[in-house]
Parts: structure tokens; C-alpha cells; sequence
């Protein structure tokens, strides 16, 4: 198997070659594998058949652990069903390095957190509150203490 990223589009949408496999619950006895287009789309990732222009699916990253695991593959599994993964494999180490990276950084959780310390870096650096401009500094989402990081 292997996972091509076009570095053209990498960290806005990336669309590769992989091949990819599913085990543990779900409709399909056993792992399931094939070529696969996958497209990164904010927080979604699309997979593809080769010869299909429509999706046949894809896994919404929140709430999940992306790992790097050994032999170039990347896990992807999620905090409700903990014993089902995707498993994605890359050519090299620093293809899955950077897969990884990147797939951590699509989840809204990631953004919201990113969002909140900017947040408050540049209120300490300019006394104001950047969020108070449109409304929604007090919004809990934008809380530190408040919701799942």
C-alpha cells in the first residue's frame, strides 16, 4: 500500500493514492482493503474508489488518536469504538510523520484550542480581547475552562 500527498494542496485539502484497511466492528467481516482516493476537507476525510467521482465515505477527525505505527502506517481510531482503526500506509517515515501532523491539526478541537491561545497571546500583548469586536467573547466554545479540549 502506499499514500502519495500532492504537497501542493497539503494542510488545506490533500488529495493522495492510499490504500487503506479497516478492522475490528463494522458492516464488512474482517479487513477490508483496496486503493482508495482520500481527500482531507477541513475535518473530514473522504475516501474514494479510483474509478468513482462520489465518495464512498469518510471519517469525521474529532474525538480520535492518529498515530504513527511502525513500518510507515498510520492508525486512526476513535475514542467511542475503541477497538475499530483505520489503517493507512505511507512510502516513507516522513510521509507518515507529516500525515500524521496534519490530520491532528484538522480536528475542530485542535482549531478551538489553537483559537483560544491566540486568543489570549494577543490580549496580553495588546490589553484587548480580539473576539469582543464581534460579539462572542463570552461564548463558552471560546472558554478555556468550559467543553472538551
Amino acid at each position: 500500500m502506499e499514500m502519495k500527498v500532492t504537497s501542493h494542496n497539503l494542510g488545506v485539502a490533500l488529495a493522495v493514492t492510499a490504500a487503506g484497511r479497516e478492522s475490528g466492528r463494522g458492516p464488512h467481516a474482517g479487513p477490508q482493503e483496496g486503493k482508495r482516493l482520500v481527500k482531507l476537507v477541513v475535518n473530514f476525510l473522504f475516501y474514494f474508489r479510483t474509478d468513482e467521482a462520489e465518495p464512498i465515505g469518510a471519517l469525521l477527525l474529532e474525538h480520535c488518536r492518529i498515530h504513527q505505527e511502525e513500518n510507515n502506517v498510520i492508525s486512526i481510531g476513535f475514542l467511542e469504538e475503541p477497538d475499530r482503526k483505520y489503517y493507512f500506509e505511507c512510502d516513507t517515515a516522513e510521509q507518515c510523520q507529516e500525515w500524521v501532523e496534519v490530520l491532528k491539526r484538522a480536528s475542530y478541537e485542535f482549531m478551538r484550542t489553537s483559537l483560544i491561545f491566540y486568543r489570549n497571546e494577543i490580549q496580553r500583548m495588546t490589553g484587548k480581547d480580539p473576539l469582543e469586536q464581534y460579539g462572542i467573547s463570552e461564548e463558552a466554545r471560546f472558554q478555556l475552562g468550559t467543553g472538551k479540549l
